[in-house]
């Protein structure tokens, strides 16, 4: 008789974390977004229950560091309770963000919930399924040792999952934490590793099955397309489907948009309206937050640059009318070349090449830099808090951000001084 086993693999829930980014302004569903991470979640409980699984893996950052009251908890269990209802047994493993909540230490979870213990790996057999599970959280926030090497051998009567959260051999954009080897987690003999962290979806290998199932709920746009989690089924002993499910309820996407060759500020305009089109078309019915990118060399280039500001505003009302609450801008990048040659002007030798050669040598030498950061200092207190931290942080006093500026200053006086000589 043939032994069928479902589980799902979830990581980086991080539930009630704010999705970082989005600039304010009118139309901008700041609000509407704040409950993300615990639809997508509620999605994931929907998943479980409908393909009655037999149980659920939570491969760390479940919580999204300290709490500031008892809600975000609450919420947790009450979800758990409707596994347990279901008969689906849940198996966490804390991560690094887990660590730093006092809160989640001290909460009593339902009896289908297993919390893996921080202090080394444990092991929990499921005698119904003939599967044991492995697994190993953390105690503190920076965990720099490779857990992995504690793990026992896994049983060969057994199907052997381990469970850990990690950056494997070292993955760009994450901490460092528990690193470990390919070879050293294939030497367990598991059949499937569990693993959390990485924010994107990899299926690392499939001898044995070592997955990054990505987070659930993209939360700026370095998490764009889809998320979810992993759906796994094994059939006496062997896995025979490894699936991702989608449960994100809103989707971020980064368009970048080549519009070289543009002759007009309005061929760029319809560019732009098909763009944002395809993006709300691929997100199948969510709300997609779009970062556009405007690149390339193009004609248009210097009324995209001294018009800024209106372009932006034109594109985003260009959203707003396409998609209503559906699509919105999270950011607007202008960062198009002009199509004649600057450099055959900075060769001249009249007034207006002499100007552009004192405006394209401008530097500020770190003594200026200092003292410009302490004039912008008091601008900067005046600044809301969610714009100065976060992913996507910006800071007007930082000496690279300032330089960014400077760079875009001189390139907008120099897109007004050619577009000035070329209507003369």
């Amino acid at each position: 008789m043939k032994t069928i086993v479902k589980f799902i693999h979830a990581a980086d829930i991080h539930l009630d974390s704010a999705l970082h980014g989005l600039e304010r302004y009118e139309g901008a569903p700041v609000e509407e977004i704040r409950s993300a991470t615990r639809r997508a979640f509620d999605n994931l409980v929907d998943l479980a229950i409908d393909e009655k699984v037999n149980f659920v893996l939570l491969a760390g950052d479940l919580y999204d560091g300290d709490w500031k009251d008892y809600n975000t908890g609450l919420y947790f269990v009450e979800r758990m309770g409707r596994l347990r209802e279901a008969g689906i047994r849940v198996f966490i493993v804390a991560g690094n963000h887990d660590a730093a909540s006092q809160i989640a230490k001290h909460l009593r979870l339902p009896e289908n919930v297993n919390l893996f213990s921080t202090r080394n790996p444990e092991q929990v057999i499921l005698d119904d399924l003939n599967v044991a599970v492995y697994g190993q959280g953390f105690a503190t926030r920076a965990v720099t040792d490779d857990l992995s090497q504690a793990y026992p051998q896994g049983d060969p009567q057994l199907f052997n999952i381990g469970m850990l959260h990690t950056c494997l051999d070292g993955k760009p954009g994450h901490e460092p934490y528990a690193p470990c080897t390919i070879d050293g987690l294939r030497s367990k003999g598991y059949q499937y590793w569990a693993l959390g962290h990485v924010h994107n979806r990899e299926e690392v290998s499939r001898e044995p099955w070592i997955v990054f199932p990505g987070n659930i709920q993209g939360r700026n746009i370095r998490e764009a397309g889809p998320k979810g989690c992993t759906l796994v089924t094994v059939e006496s002993g062997d896995i025979i489907e490894v699936e991702h499910r989608d449960l994100d309820v809103m989707r971020w996407s980064l368009c970048e948009l080549d519009v070289s060759g543009s002759e007009t500020v309005d061929d760029i305009y319809e560019q732009v309206r098909e763009e944002l089109q395809s993006a709300l078309d691929s997100a199948e019915g969510r709300p997609v937050a779009v970062r556009l990118v405007l690149q390339g060399t193009c004609s248009a280039h210097a009324k995209l640059h001294v018009d800024r500001m209106l372009w932006i505003q034109e594109y985003r009302a260009l959203a707003m009318g396409l998609g209503g609450a559906g699509i919105w801008l999270e950011k607007v990048f202008i960062k198009t070349k002009p199509s004649y040659s600057v450099d055959e002007v900075l060769e001249r030798d009249d007034a207006l090449s002499g100007l552009l050669r004192t405006i394209r040598d401008m530097e500020l030498d770190a003594a200026a830099l200092d003292e410009l950061a302490d004039e912008i200092s008091t601008l900067r207190q005046k600044l809301p808090a969610e714009l100065l931290g976060g992913d996507d942080s910006y800071d007007p006093a930082n000496p690279d951000v300032l330089k960014d500026t400077l760079e875009d200053i001189k390139e907008l006086l120099v897109s007004r001084l050619l577009s000035t000589e070329k209507a003369a």
